[in-house]
């Protein structure tokens, strides 16, 4: 066989091992370029797919506990929290806000802390929908824990609708009965409630905010609010303290002239029966200022008064 003849059968061979390697470089890239995801059991990831060169459409939710699922080139996850989650606003050093301001019907303004319990509905079509209208504007998704941009939604979607709900609250009720009695408490705590699940709904547009006992589908339910009394400014609670004070010592003082009105009658009683010496000399024995002696009928005796009496 001659040189060409077999260098003419040679090309075929090359060009078909190149291809190979064309295509194992391109494989290579490609799956370089995907990522596996797989959730813990408090995250949901949003997949969505595209990139570059085509348009980013939503793909599906990967549950909570799910093993690695393959993202494609372009693809992208969206973490967000699974189950129970805090709002606290109690001003302490990892609180998510400080205590929230309130002003009373007779225009107290006072200071509310406390903490609101929930759950992000993650409904997949409703957690699609919050992350495309909410999620995406804030940067509320997580990457590596929790992200800043998680905190400034909820000062956003939580804080602003609780702080109107307890303000709006507050104007019904007087600033004393607020921080002093009990049943005005538990009737401002049922109204903020009520006001809070309206305008919280009112100023995310969805039910994205949960009871803490939403497990992803089902009922969302309302989230729960511990929260404590509201608290004056600190004159009026010495102000308030003094005028506890003094009413207890009007009634010690009362309680203390009774007694000495009653004393006085039994006095008035005794000088009627004994005359002014004989009540007087009854009061004495009666104090131990005066010993009484029995004397035996038809004794002498001599009594000398005691000296310095």
């Amino acid at each position: 066989m001659s040189a060409q003849k077999a260098a003419g059968n040679r090309r075929p061979l090359l060009k078909g091992s190149i291809l190979v390697v064309v295509l194992l470089v391109i494989s290579a890239f490609l799956l370089s370029a995907c990522s596996r995801v797989s959730t813990q059991p408090d995250e949901v990831v949003l997949h969505y797919a595209g990139g570059t060169f085509e348009a980013i459409k939503f793909e599906k939710c990967i549950n909570p506990s799910s093993g690695a699922t393959l993202l494609g080139p372009g693809d992208r996850g969206f973490s967000y929290p699974f189950g129970q989650r805090t709002f606290d606003f109690s001003g302490a050093d990892d609180a998510e806000s400080k205590p929230l301001s309130v002003v009373s019907k007779d225009n107290v303004e006072m200071t509310v802390s406390g903490v609101a319990t929930f759950t992000l509905n993650t409904d997949c079509r409703t957690l699609q929908t919050f992350h495309e209208k909410i999620g995406l504007k804030f940067g509320a998704y997580h990457e590596d824990g929790e992200s800043s941009g998680w905190r400034r939604m909820l000062n956003i979607y939580l804080r602003v609708p609780l702080d109107r709900a307890m303000d709006a609250a507050s104007q019904e009720f007087e600033w004393r009965g607020l921080f002093n009695d009990p049943k005005v408490k538990q009737s401002w705590e049922a109204r903020v409630g009520e006001l809070a699940r309206e305008f919280i709904k009112e100023t995310s547009g969805g039910d994205y905010f949960c009871n803490q006992n939403y497990a992803g589908s089902g009922q969302c339910g309302d989230i729960s609010l511990t929260i404590q009394k509201p608290e004056p400014p600190d004159v009026l609670v010495d102000a308030l303290a003094s005028e506890q004070a003094a009413k207890a010592e009007n009634v010690a003082q009362t309680q203390r002239n009774a007694k000495v009105r009653t004393e006085i009658e039994s006095i008035k009683d005794l000088v009627k029966v004994l005359g002014p010496q004989g009540a007087v000399l009854w009061q004495a024995i009666q104090k131990g200022q005066v010993s009484v002696v029995p004397v035996p009928q038809g004794s002498n005796l001599n009594i000398t008064p005691p000296q310095g009496r």
